[in-house]
Formats: structure tokens, sequence, C-alpha cells
């Protein structure tokens, strides 16, 4: 099964498909930069024959929020992906933190370092938390059906019971 994890974001959205992580950093404001990510996450899609899809939903504690553009970027992506017939869970931040750690308010330096300890995978650049928060968000996905190649201990996979899968048909 093809898999997508994204962590929308304005700045900086995090996408990971078959262990490839990458991020897509729009260059436009406005209505434009909510098309541009749109179009960018459906060319993944595309590209990659994706068939389902986990989100990141919207982290409501945060400080600076942009709650309203964030909704409007999610909002798009959302509509996209029911257009195209590409099931799609939203994942509440709580449960990556939770399925990557152990802990449900674990921050994104604590996950980045846990994942690192268990993979080896090094996570470096300016969009290094959203990428790893979009691997994490797939391999949810794949823990849930069964084809994650990492094996995840109890507390982690305790992560899956906070997630809505019967949305995408799970």
């Amino acid at each position: 099964m093809n898999t997508l994890g994204l962590d929308l974001s304005l700045t900086s959205t995090g996408v990971s498909y078959g262990g490839v992580t990458d991020s897509i950093r729009p260059n436009t404001r406005g209505a434009e930069r909510l098309i541009e990510v749109r179009d960018k996450v459906m060319a993944v899609c595309e590209g990659q024959r994706i068939q389902l899809v986990a989100i990141e939903n919207y982290s409501y504690m945060s400080r600076y929020s942009q709650a309203h553009s964030i909704g409007e970027l999610g909002g798009v992506v959302r509509v996209a992906l029911y257009e195209r017939e590409i099931p799609f869970v939203v994942i509440p931040p709580t449960c990556r933190a939770k399925f990557a750690t152990g802990k449900g308010n674990a921050g994104k330096v604590q996950v980045m370092e846990e994942i690192t300890r268990m993979t080896g995978i090094v996570w470096e650049g300016n969009d290094a938390d959203d990428r790893c928060d979009a691997w994490v968000l797939e391999q949810m996905l794949l823990a849930k059906l069964g084809l994650s190649s990492y094996t995840w201990n109890t507390e982690q996979l305790k992560g899956l019971g906070g997630v809505e899968w019967e949305t995408a048909g799970l």
C-alpha cells in the first residue's frame, strides 16, 4: 500500500512516502499559497500513487497560532483528497507524539531524538521537524496496517488508540 504522511504548514509542509521525506516550502502568500501547497501535495499523491494519507490535526494549543490560515490549508487539502477519492485519517498531535516517544506531551525535539535513537535516521535542516513528523504519521499508518518495518513498543502503540481510523475505512 502506498501511504503518505502530511504535517501541513503554511511555510514548510512535511511529506513522507515510502520512507522518503521532503518539505513543501511555498513561495507565495494568501490563496495562491493554499493552491501551491494543495497542488504539490496532489502531485505527490499522483506521482507516488498514494492510496492512504495521514494528516496531523491542528495544534489548538500552539503559541502564535495562525489558526484560521492553517484551517484554510487543512480544508483545501482535505477537499482535494476527497475529490480524488484518496482516503485520509486525521491524527491528533498528542497521538503522534505518543506513538513516537511513548509520551503524548513530547515536543518536536523529543520526537526527533527518539526516532533517531530507534532508527538511526538523523533529522537535519530547517525543515527537520516537519519531515520527521510526516515520517511518524506515515509510520502510524503502516503500523496500523501491520506494514511497518520498525518495532514499536506497547506504550508507543497506544498512540494509535486515539485515532479515528474508521474515517479512512480502517
